[in-house]
């Protein structure tokens, strides 16, 4: 059995361009369909925030609207109350990376307020990236790439290619002409080459110990990909 860090954001809210605030968190799917694909396999979980505050889960993905009707909407927040790794996360900031087997990255918008600017997230990155572990980003987690900026002021990922949630969807979901900034313009800027597939469908990319998905769809097949490099 191995251990398996996720590293979720531990932000509630997302500040717009106006100043004002979207409430937010990291989303349900997620985190819960690669959490029962790695327990399942046999895994141990660590859950990691900065400053080890329990990571608040995005009111708006527990509802039916976005998890295919009622009946899969329970299910997910049944299984998040079994998650319970959740309520008793380690310190971002103490997190030693030799000690575990690969790092998943959850999304939510809540990564966009604190893990892309989090010096701890972005040192870990680059040092799971240079270590040849498996390293799963999905959704908005790839937000936290953009934290991880060598001392010559490159990031560790430019040149990369990844999945990440599109401007097509982020328009779709009616918030890209309200947040400060879009992700897969950021990522660009940063020298990350973002390859975009169908928006809500499942898209993962592979390129070599990193392995991204476009969006909640994707966490699934993220986690399976994942769990055949351990």
């Amino acid at each position: 059995m191995s251990k398996i860090l996720f590293v979720v954001t531990g932000a509630d809210r997302l500040t717009l361009a106006d100043g004002t605030t979207h409430p937010t968190g990291f989303w349900a799917e997620e985190a819960v369909a690669p959490y029962e694909a790695f327990r399942a396999a046999g895994h141990e979980v660590v859950v990691a925030t900065p400053g080890g505050v329990v990571p608040p889960v995005d009111r708006g993905s527990l509802t039916p609207e976005v998890n295919g009707g009622r009946e899969n909407a329970d299910r997910i927040a049944e299984a998040l109350r079994s998650f319970t790794e959740l309520r008793r996360p380690v310190r971002l900031e103490d997190v030693r990376l030799d000690e575990y087997a690969a790092v998943f990255y959850p999304g939510g918008h809540g990564p966009m307020e604190d893990l892309a600017v989090d010096p701890d997230s972005g040192r870990l990155l680059t040092e799971a990236l240079e270590s040849g572990k498996p390293l799963a980003v999905v959704c908005h987690g790839p937000a936290a790439l953009l934290a991880a900026v060598r001392a010559d002021g490159a990031n560790a990922f430019a040149g990369y290619e990844v999945a990440a949630f599109t401007n097509a969807e982020e328009a779709q979901g009616g918030l890209a002409d309200k947040v400060k900034w879009l992700l897969q313009d950021r990522l660009t800027e940063a020298g990350v080459r973002v390859r975009a597939g169908e928006p809500w469908a499942p898209h993962v990319v592979t390129d070599r110990n990193l392995v991204t998905g476009q969006n909640p769809a994707s966490s699934a097949p993220l986690a399976e990909e994942l769990l055949k490099r351990l």
